[in-house]
């Protein structure tokens, strides 16, 4: 598929033609038929659900691929020049230069044995920029400036892990637009950063790509992200473009049945939509139907999407779908979203499920928590919101017992839980469950899907193999994943397939409690939706409490009853959902709300 949308002024930097990924040796594809273009200044968001083969597509504009895969057809042009045909000496020159990476995970491009200085020296010096030290010094200041981190001795002589996960983000943006180069992919760069951090990241990323003419890739799952950012959008789903064309009609005016699904899994941050997510999962590569791939979860489908791959239609200029039910779906797409449910709040016991009293956290003998009370009770869910270093992630490690270092009183049901975890009875581990953030740290590489998710088994129940066998595929199930994932590693899984692994290891243990650290930063929106009508779910049947750590303020609305919203490791304001969200009365949370991007207004 190719857009016949104008491209902005410069023409087309990055030419693909027909891509095709396949596994070596199997012939069978993770990407196929895959055609677009970027504009110099142009930034072209490529959506879509995990595994549908964006990072393969935004991988291959750098000349690489995965362990295992290769490309096998098709061409990639950048400036006119086949970059498949480099050899490996010339690719190596090219990225960074010509073509820079921004990664999802950001430790995964930053190396933790360096300080920062180092690292944004080594980029500039490896591809011969700047006449000498003191140029590239002047360069790293204005590098620093343009994604407003501090350029002081201080931070720089920093290492990655005394970062936040935001710093650590902007420092890779930094180095990615360190050579001015053509062309950017950026890979989920905001997934972990806060909205007040993000909306900057957006608008560093936009005025860079138009001030400097860099075409940037911009690869999400988060519609709302690319509704503020992108010029066009193309929309994947097992290895295919489905759907492209300005946002606008995509987001307003869907012409393919997923795309439409897509949108109507979004957050409302407003209440007034059910947060819908898609039934079935995306098949797998050597496992797709024939026909339309998307047809066995369509509700339109009819036997010739059964039969047949859709061609190539054109709904309006620039906007082109592969749907033979394309004229319907529009027709569709014009009615309102699904109606909010009321909400039906759980009538509360005597008694909390997790009490926290005066807790003040120190790093060394730095305060970073000061004095935070708060309240989980059975079956709710607190929402804990606020930039990347206001003390969210640190407040949730004292209460799984992961961070020591703290004054005060955590309780679990009224009765006082020790410091540490390996304090901590067996039982009370079992009973609070914690979810990270990264889910390409929190897995064991050297083990398998089946062995992650049955640890938790091995620890506290007394199984025999079958009834082990029967709770991991159970787990996966609930997650959306495939028992057949149990085999395999998690390098082989995507990063949000990853991160449903590791809900699914935290559900195994049956908890009271889940310390949900930014979970669904790494999901895309439809299964996103499912997490939450699963936490839910889990919540009403097993009288369950969340402490859902998140900077996804309209994700909240779907989720939590209460909101504490943190600011410098004090609670600015706390209060019902909905009375924060429509009210808020701290300056601070205002900020949060008017930086949170939604489709509600999509920018021409």
């Amino acid at each position: 598929m190719s857009s016949t949308d104008p491209l902005p002024t410069g023409g087309a930097v990055v030419e693909v033609e027909s891509l095709r990924v396949e596994v070596i040796g199997q012939g069978v594809d993770i990407v196929d038929d895959v055609s677009f273009q970027v504009a110099e200044g142009e930034v072209l968001g490529l959506v879509g659900e995990s595994g549908s083969g964006k990072t393969t597509v935004g991988l291959a504009l750098l000349g690489h691929t995965r362990r295992g895969v290769r490309v096998t057809g098709g061409s990639i042009a950048i400036d006119g020049r086949d970059i498949l045909r480099l050899s490996r000496s010339e690719l190596q020159s090219m990225r960074g230069r010509l073509v820079s990476y921004v990664p999802q995970d950001p430790p995964a491009s930053l190396n933790p044995a360096l300080r920062i200085e180092t690292q944004l020296e080594e980029t500039l010096a490896a591809h011969g920029h700047g006449a000498g030290a003191e140029e590239r010094r002047a360069r790293i200041r204005e590098m620093l400036g343009e994604v407003l981190l501090p350029d002081e001795r201080g931070f720089l002589r920093r290492y990655p892990h005394q970062l936040s996960g935001g710093q650590q983000q902007r420092v890779a943006l930094a180095m990615a637009f360190a050579c001015r180069p053509r062309v950017i992919v950026l890979d989920e760069p905001t997934t972990g950063l806060d909205v007040t951090t993000q909306a900057h990241v957006l608008e560093t990323v936009r005025e860079l790509c138009r001030a400097h003419g860099v075409a940037a890739l911009y690869i999400t799952h988060d519609l709302a992200v690319v509704s503020a950012l992108a010029t066009r959008v193309a929309v994947m789903y097992a290895g295919r473009l489905v759907e492209a064309g300005p946002k606008r009609q995509l987001f307003h005016a869907a012409a393919h049945p997923y795309t439409r699904k897509l949108v109507h899994a979004i957050p409302d941050i407003a209440g007034r939509y059910e947060l819908e997510g898609i039934p079935g999962r995306a098949p797998s590569p050597g496992q797709r139907p024939d026909g339309c791939f998307f047809a066995p979860r369509c509700e339109f489908a009819v036997d010739e999407c059964r039969q047949s791959f859709p061609p190539v239609t054109r709904v309006s200029a620039g906007h082109e779908v592969r749907c033979f039910r394309s004229d319907d779906v529009l027709a569709e797409s014009v009615r309102e979203r699904m109606g909010a449910k009321a909400a039906q709040r759980a009538v509360r016991g005597e008694q909390t499920l997790l009490s926290v009293r005066r807790v003040t956290a120190l790093y060394g003998d730095v305060p970073v928590v000061h004095e935070v009370s708060l309240d989980v009770w059975p079956r709710e869910c607190l929402a804990l919101v606020g930039e990347s270093g206001s003390g969210k992630t640190t407040l949730s490690r004292c209460i799984g017992g992961l961070h020591r270092h703290f004054t005060g009183d955590v309780l679990l049901r009224g009765t006082p839980l020790p410091r540490g975890a390996r304090e901590r009875t067996r039982e009370t581990r079992k009973e609070i469950q914690y979810i990270f953030q990264s889910p390409y740290s929190s897995l064991n590489p050297r083990k398998t899907i089946g062995q992650i998710v049955a640890q938790p088994l091995r620890l506290f129940f007394e199984l025999s193999r079958r009834e082990m066998q029967a709770r991991v595929d159970a787990a996966l199930e609930r997650v959306a994943l495939s028992p057949a994932l149990a085999d395999r590693y998690p390098d082989q899984l995507s990063g949000g397939e990853r991160q449903r692994v590791a809900i699914a290891r935290a559900l195994a243990a049956e908890p009271s409690l889940l310390v949900c650290d930014e979970i669904t930063s790494a999901l895309d929106v439809s299964v996103q939706a499912a997490i939450v009508e699963l936490l839910g779910e889990l919540q009403r049947e097993m009288g369950l409490g969340l402490l859902f750590v998140t900077h996804n303020l309209a994700l909240i609305r779907s989720i939590a009853e209460e909101v504490a919203v943190m600011s410098e490791g004090r609670i600015v304001e706390f209060g019902a959902v909905a009375e924060v969200l429509e009210a808020p009365k701290a300056d601070y949370t205002r900020k949060l709300l008017a930086d949170t991007p939604t489709l509600d207004v999509v920018p021409a």
